[in-house]
């Protein structure tokens, strides 16, 4: 008997081809056709489980948050029991940038999915509610650190929030090789080192 096929698993199979599209040749070839052509899939076949780009793309963008979570989860593991709040932000921090080969394909997955969500209404809406979200736990985060005393009860939890994720903005700069990777690592290390080491 043939092996039934595991549609979960065939549409990741789907979003990784998708994503070495946005890697290696860049947003302009992002179509239905090349994406089957690297999956090794014809374009029906694709089609039986994206009736559209933007479908596609969307399941690509869900798979890649998810495969950051779990690496997150996975790094969070590795800080043991109740681990700081300055390590977890940083690994958060750090997870986001292009700094090893599964962040940055989903790091420009991201930037894919944002140039879409410009021209189209339901992308973009997807598109603010899953960072609104990840915001929010940013801003939790800080909130509890104030509350616990580990950050200075000065500090406006909004404006350190929105100051923790501006450091993402080196993500242009990584990908064009106009600073160097420990060069980042130690702006982050110091903007956490200034924020944790205020006066309560």
């Amino acid at each position: 008997m043939p092996r039934q096929v595991d549609h979960r698993e065939r549409r990741e199979t789907i979003a990784r081809a998708l994503w070495r599209v946005v890697e290696q040749r860049g947003v302009p070839h992002l179509t239905m056709r090349v994406v089957a052509q690297e999956a090794g899939i014809s374009l029906g076949q694709l089609q039986h489980y994206f009736a559209s780009r933007e479908a596609m793309l969307s399941f690509a963008m869900d798979f890649s948050a998810e495969q950051s979570t779990l690496r997150v989860g996975e790094g969070l593991a590795r800080l043991g029991d109740r681990p700081h709040p300055r390590d977890v932000l940083r690994l958060m921090l750090v997870e986001l940038l292009p700094l090893h080969p599964d962040a940055r394909a989903t790091s420009r997955m991201s930037a894919a999915y944002v140039l879409e969500a410009l021209h189209n209404p339901d992308i973009r809406e997807r598109a603010r509610e899953g960072i609104s979200h990840g915001r929010s736990v940013v801003e939790q985060l800080v909130r509890q650190a104030i509350a616990d005393g580990q950050i200075g009860a000065d500090r406006d939890p909004v404006v350190e929030t929105n100051l923790l994720l501006a450091l993402t903005g080196f993500t242009t700069l990584l990908e064009l090789h106009v600073i160097e990777p420990q060069d980042v690592l130690a702006a982050i290390d110091q903007h956490l080192d200034r924020l944790f080491n205020s006066p309560a």
